[in-house]
């Protein structure tokens, strides 16, 4: 009888922090997830989803590519249930291998945008980054980095950074290129960001964003969560001296919209536990889970209608891309082989 009350009291909590809607009685059982996220803060998306539902998480952690291979390799006998990881184009290598299942889900259906899921719901997105333009106030006009396209204008000779080609990142930017304006002038694009560029690439986004700061780039790429953290919280070198001549352009308002790329997961093909995986997946799609995203990691919700964090609310409202981020997979060999024949290391 108490443990019954419990279930109730706890499903009810459900109901109210899930957005008021009806929650299932506390399941047992569990859940094998294999994730590529590495924030310290998804902690509580995990054990908020154990609490809420009294299934028990089983979590491996590791790159994503080793993950996606792991997955393969053990072939029907997997454990796992879930991947979830960044990037469309690392959800769409997995789903190229026959990885993921189908689900058909009202409530991912209804709350996630088409063009931030699976056609067949092989895998849904559940936050978004948009990878924008970042410059030195000091050196560069705003009109001059509206699109980006205009990264190639010879007047931003010498003052252009960026990750390397081989970053997932830089395939999915220019994936999208190629999709919206064809792979010859993308790779006119490609040419001209290059012969711009203030050094050869290095690093990751946020040092992208020091180089700014140090006064080695007058313009980068970077991901929107990587800023909103550094506006949030201490991150070295980006303190708010090194961050007051640091402006941004969301580019393309005018055309395609802003390039946007998600964190997402799919239920794998042989999950064991697969009514728990498609219930950890509409979790991910709540309120709560989708405010502790940007909360937590300075993301953008992918639902509709959810409250940014103060950190990312900052950056301001822009228009995205609504391309369908399968896109961003089917184009992403072409996307590499693009970058080479330019010399684009």
């Amino acid at each position: 009888m108490k443990t019954n009350l419990l279930k109730t009291a706890a499903a009810a909590l459900a109901a109210a922090m899930l957005g008021g809607a009806a929650a299932p009685a506390l399941a047992d059982g569990e859940l094998n997830l294999y994730s590529s996220r590495h924030y310290d803060t998804d902690e509580r998306l995990y054990t908020d989803f154990e609490a809420l539902t009294g299934i028990k998480i089983n979590r491996i952690e590791g790159k994503a590519d080793q993950l996606i291979e792991r997955i393969r390799s053990e072939g029907a006998n997997s454990p796992a249930d879930v991947l979830l990881t960044v990037d469309a184009g690392r959800l769409w290598r997995a789903d190229q291998l026959g990885l993921f299942q189908p689900v058909d889900s009202e409530a991912l259906n209804t709350r996630i945008p088409e063009h931030l899921r699976h056609p067949n719901g092989h895998w849904f997105g559940f936050s978004q980054r948009a990878r924008i333009i970042f410059y030195d106030t000091e050196r560069v006009q705003p009109s001059q980095i509206q699109t980006y396209q205009s990264l190639a204008d010879p007047e931003l000779e010498g003052m252009v950074c960026t990750r390397s080609s081989g970053n997932i990142y830089m395939l999915s930017l220019m994936a999208a290129m190629i999709e919206h304006v064809g792979p010859t002038l993308a790779q006119d694009w490609a040419e001209g960001v290059w012969n711009n560029r203030a050094r050869d690439p290095a690093g990751g986004d946020t040092d992208q964003l020091r180089g700014i700061a140090s006064g080695e780039c007058a313009v980068a790429v970077s991901n929107t969560y990587y800023f909103s953290r550094a506006l949030r919280k201490d991150v070295k070198d980006l303190g708010a001296e090194e961050m007051a001549n640091i402006g941004w352009v969301f580019p393309n308002q005018n055309t395609t919209g802003a390039h946007v790329n998600i964190s997402g997961a799919g239920v794998l093909a042989n999950a064991p536990n697969q009514e728990n995986a498609i219930r950890f997946l509409e979790y991910l799609a709540s309120d709560q889970a989708q405010e502790y995203f940007s909360a937590g990691n300075d993301e953008y919700p992918a639902v509709a209608g959810v409250a940014l964090s103060e950190s990312v609310a900052a950056l301001g409202l822009f228009r995205q891309d609504v391309l369908n981020l399968e896109a961003l997979g089917e184009n992403q060999a072409q996307a590499q082989i693009l970058y080479d024949q330019v010399g684009y290391k």
